[in-house]
């Protein structure tokens, strides 16, 4: 294989890297700035961004399978900044891949392409996209989704998405430390009654699920233009677990606590005036942050180890004892 990563110094975009060095693939990644690190693992990297159309085009020069994991992620902040990386930058993808011969393009996508703001309670990849929008995130990621799915054609370029839940471990420059931030800051507080459970998936399992989905995608797949949830197929209590995350980190657990649908409706004052003031930086609170953290939301990932062969190789209890003494640096450098 001689592969592509886009956003390979990223947190997903490395651990792929990792995985595919291991195989003995020639990897070249595409990446905004030079990465001392992915050059001493051999990797050949490409100085770039996702949203010039000549960068992407000449990173994909000589690839047989893309690994398009780049992407703009957050709760917060204005249309343009998300769509010009999550949709253009992806079409900039597909345009190249199609120029440049590449055979197969796994494009990492998110379950919350389907998110409403409602439970879902193990559901699968039959889940319509919704009609409303809490985020902007999200809504970008769904039109990018259908742009590669619908771009699958079989033998010229075959596609998929994956759609990783919640991905965390050592190393995780956006969950965990904002989590920690938000706790020390007194910002965090318990959102529903503390029933509702989650899904989530270490970022190795996370790494190889995109692998796996490479090695999958022949022109007779059926993983060929079709999107699969990923996660590591043990759903959790959330607040449960970001209890543990805390404990493990030295900090004491939340104490205060606020109904889901008060939290949902003082998230939409705060966006209001987030946007009537202009003010900096996100809300304390959005819509999509509080249903996220009051809702349920797991799903059956049957499809993905029937297709691609998936297996979730490192337990949640496993990745927690992983993730410990990370934890504790963070907790001694105050990060």
């Amino acid at each position: 294989m001689h592969a592509l990563v886009t956003g390979a110094a990223g947190f997903l975009g490395r651990a792929i890297v990792q995985q595919l060095c291991a195989r003995g693939a020639r990897v070249r990644g595409l990446v905004r700035r030079d990465d001392p690190t992915l050059k001493a693992w051999g990797v050949e990297c490409v100085v770039g961004d996702i949203r010039d159309r000549q960068a992407v085009l000449a990173a994909c020069q000589g690839i047989d399978t893309v690994f398009h994991t780049a992407a703009v992620a957050g709760i917060w902040g204005p249309w343009r900044h998300f769509y010009e990386t999550n949709v253009l930058g992806t079409q900039h993808v597909l345009e190249a891949c199609l120029k440049a011969g590449v055979r197969r393009l796994i494009f990492t996508s998110s379950p919350s392409v389907t998110f409403a703001g409602r439970d879902q309670c193990g559901v699968d990849e039959s889940a319509p996209y919704p009609r409303h929008w809490l985020a902007h995130y999200p809504h970008t990621k769904a039109l990018a989704e259908q742009l590669v799915l619908k771009a699958n054609c079989p033998p010229t370029l075959l596609t998929c998405a994956l759609r990783p839940h919640l991905i965390w471990g050592p190393g995780d420059p956006h969950l965990i430390p904002r989590l920690l931030e938000r706790a020390r800051r007194g910002r965090l507080w318990q959102v529903g009654d503390g029933k509702n459970r989650i899904d989530a998936v270490y970022r190795d399992n996370a790494a190889a699920a995109h692998l796996a989905a490479a090695d999958a995608l022949t022109p007779t797949s059926p993983a060929c233009g079709r999107a699969y949830f990923i996660s590591n197929g043990e759903p959790v209590l959330c607040w449960s677990w970001i209890g543990e995350i805390l404990h493990r980190a030295g900090m004491p657990p939340v104490r205060r606590q606020i109904g889901l649908w008060p939290a949902y409706w003082m998230a939409a004052a705060c966006e209001g005036i987030w946007t009537c003031l202009r003010r900096p930086g996100e809300p304390p609170m959005t819509r999509f942050l509080a249903a996220q953290l009051g809702t349920s939301h797991y799903f059956d990932i049957r499809a993905a180890c029937r297709d691609l062969g998936y297996r979730p190789l490192i337990s949640m209890e496993e990745g927690m004892r992983r993730l410990q003494p990370w934890l504790e640096a963070q907790a001694r450098s105050g990060k």
